[in-house]
C-alpha cells in the first residue's frame, strides 16, 4: 500500500473518530423531555415514594463509575429540596426494570412530576444547571411553591 494512501486513511480514521466522540459528548447528559408514561412508587421499589413536585429516579448498577458521580450530584440536589426526593434502583438487582422502562445506558436519570409522570429523561451524568431548572419548571407545572 502506498504510505501516502495509508496516511490518508489513518487520518480520516481520525477525523470520523473525533467527530462521533464530540456528537456523543454533544448528547451525553442533556435533560430531553418526555411525556405520558405514569411509573407507580412500588414498581421502582419497596421504600420508594414520590417527591411533592418532582422525584428523580436514576438507573444505574453497581460498576458504573459514572453512576455514582451522578448519584452524588442528584442525591445532593434533592436534599437541598424539600419537594424532591431521589431514588436510585439498581439495574443488577431488577434487571426486568431495563427493559420496562427502555434502559439501554447507565446512568439514565428519569424527572418525574408529583403523580408519576415522566417528564424528561437525562442519558449519562447530568449538568446541574440543566435539572435544576428542568424541577423547577416542573414545580411550576404542578403549582408548588419551593
Amino acid at each position: 500500500m502506498n504510505p501516502l494512501l495509508a496516511l490518508a486513511v489513518i487520518a480520516g480514521l481520525v477525523v470520523v473518530a473525533t467527530g462521533l466522540g464530540l456528537i456523543w459528548r454533544a448528547r451525553t447528559g442533556r435533560v430531553r423531555r418526555s411525556a405520558g408514561t405514569r411509573i407507580a412508587a412500588d414498581s421502582l421499589g419497596t421504600d420508594a415514594r414520590l417527591g411533592s413536585s418532582a422525584t428523580i429516579v436514576q438507573f444505574s448498577t453497581e460498576f458504573c463509575g459514572p453512576c455514582r458521580i451522578a448519584e452524588r450530584v442528584l442525591g445532593e440536589l434533592a436534599a437541598r429540596r424539600t419537594d424532591v426526593e431521589f431514588i436510585d434502583v439498581d439495574l443488577g438487582r431488577r434487571p426486568q426494570l431495563a427493559t420496562e422502562f427502555g434502559v439501554l445506558q447507565t446512568p439514565t436519570i428519569l424527572l418525574l412530576d408529583a403523580g408519576g409522570g415522566v417528564r424528561s429523561r437525562i442519558v449519562g451524568v447530568p449538568r446541574v444547571r440543566d435539572v435544576t431548572a428542568r424541577l423547577e419548571e416542573i414545580a411550576k407545572e404542578n403549582n408548588v411553591i419551593v
